[in-house]
């Protein structure tokens, strides 16, 4: 008995360790990924930071919603040098940069239409930062709905408050690397 309890407990703790991705590890799928000037992962000491920055939404879209430029970052955060599971919610912020606020007084809906039906993110938290001209339409998103998206082929269209754009192919292969950098499997 005292032998099968040591044996359930050696491979316990080899799935644990299986299960878990190192930093150096995180660094390697990035630098596989042809990614390194999208993602970026800084560590503290005590707490380590995954930061995906997407290029620039087309000219087009940016001025359908009268910004200058209009880009979007997402993060995941986790303790340690090592990440133990994937995120099951990721940081997702827009960023409209516009002489004049184009988002605020006002929260708005998220809408993704897939081949499958729309997918609903909820309302934007607002921030702004007025002298650099820049806006901050922030959600935290389920890692199932970044997976729905990313599956999809672009481009992807979506509706931000009154405002419709689309995803560009490079900015969807951004959310299947980051996917892929955050999975621990």
């Amino acid at each position: 008995m005292k032998l099968l309890a040591a044996i359930t407990l050696t491979l316990i703790s080899f799935t644990a360790l299986a299960a878990q991705k190192s930093n150096e590890a995180i660094q390697k799928q990035i630098k596989s990924l042809k990614a390194e000037k999208t993602i970026y992962l800084t560590n503290d000491g005590s707490a380590s930071k995954l930061m995906a920055y997407a290029p620039n939404f087309s000219d087009a879209d940016a001025k359908a919603v009268g910004a200058m430029a209009m880009n979007f970052a997402m993060a995941a955060f986790y303790s340690g040098q090592a990440l133990t599971t994937a995120p099951e919610t990721i940081n997702f912020t827009f960023w409209p940069m516009s002489k004049k606020p184009r988002f605020a007084g006002s929260t708005g809906p998220w809408e993704v239409m897939l081949p499958t039906g729309s997918l609903d993110l909820g309302d934007y938290r607002y921030a702004a930062k007025p002298s650099e001209n820049m806006e901050y339409l922030n959600f935290q998103i389920k890692r199932a709905d970044l997976e729905k998206i990313a599956a999809a082929s672009a481009p992807v269209k979506f509706r931000l408050g009154t405002y419709s754009l689309s995803f560009t192919q490079e900015q969807i292969q951004l959310l299947r690397n980051f996917l892929a950098v955050t999975d621990t499997k």
